[in-house]
């Protein structure tokens, strides 16, 4: 089969953040180890999962490592990861002391039996599966003990970072791809909303609405407000832009983030490639922090405005 051309796009989530730099740098980290895996012909899956494995590690961002904590004062943790090639999907939300979401997500796809294990069941699953386990003094770090104080002190939830650190920011991290072979796949990861409650699952593990790949048309990722993002199964309205509408990525993405915003004020935004490697990221938040490796081997890091 011919080669192709490959791209890459990771993102780290939306919003108004504050300090910037951190996400750049880690974004860097990432995107650089990604884009090497790509062209050395590792496949699209492959290369979102280890992406997105190597944010959730990181605990600047509101996946894995560093995910916020919920309303008993506990990291509960959702995650995707779909492959374009047969559309085949895995998905685990409410999980706990799980180091990676995202590879229990895979392991999960490559079961085969189900898509989307929730909270005792998943971590049953987990269990069989061998996946790497953490206690919880590995996630709870300080900065999210005192973002968690703040939240509840003053009577709700938040996204991300609380007001009282004046940084907002919706926290999913997520990476889609192209591979050598004509490939895309896309992942999500979150640790979802600061103190949130009642079992609360967002967008991010939910297919077609957090994530959605597909060959014939694109992959892509979300973030924001799952609520708004679920209303509209955000991910996959690019890709039907694309298949119904015979729109390229482009227009897909400014169509999908026109309506997103005009019809239901939705606050969020995505990252998307393309079958032909073209890529596209949107928002309608202040800023969404992402990084690229594109198609002609531009290489970029954004806090897009």
């Amino acid at each position: 089969m011919r080669k192709q051309e490959t791209a890459l796009v990771i993102h780290g989530g939306a919003g108004f953040i504050c300090d910037q730099e951190i996400y750049r740098v880690s974004l860097g980290v990432v995107l650089s180890s990604g884009k090497e895996r790509l062209l050395a012909g590792d496949s699209a899956l492959d290369v979102v999962e280890h992406c997105v494995k190597m944010l959730e590690d990181d605990p600047v961002f509101n996946a894995g490592r560093g995910s916020v904590l919920n309303d008993k004062g506990r990291v509960e943790m959702d995650a995707a990861i779909m492959d374009g090639k047969d559309m085949s999907a895995g998905a685990v939300a409410a999980v706990s002391n799980i180091r990676n979401p995202v590879c229990l997500a895979r392991k999960v796809m490559a079961d085969g039996r189900h898509i989307l294990l929730i909270g005792e069941g998943a971590m049953e699953f987990a269990e069989a599966s061998g996946v790497a386990m953490e206690n919880d003094e590995y996630f709870i770090t300080d900065a999210r003990v005192q973002q968690w104080e703040a939240t509840v002190k003053n009577g709700g939830i938040a996204l991300d970072h609380s007001e009282v650190s004046r940084e907002r920011k919706l926290g999913t991290v997520g990476a889609v791809a192209l591979d050598s072979m004509g490939n895309v796949a896309a992942t999500t990861s979150t640790g979802g909303l600061v103190n949130k409650k009642f079992g609360r699952v967002g967008d991010s593990p939910i297919i077609g609405a957090g994530i959605f790949a597909d060959n014939g048309t694109c992959a892509v990722s979300c973030t924001g407000i799952g609520e708004h993002i679920l209303r509209i199964s955000l991910a996959k309205m690019v890709s039907d832009y694309m298949l119904i509408g015979g729109c390229s990525l482009k227009e897909a993405a400014r169509e999908t983030i026109e309506y997103f915003r005009r019809r239901i004020g939705g606050d969020g935004g995505f990252i998307a490639v393309g079958n032909d490697g073209e890529i596209a990221f949107e928002h309608t938040t202040p800023q969404m922090i992402y990084g690229y490796a594109d198609r002609f081997g531009e290489v970029g890091i954004f806090d897009r405005n």
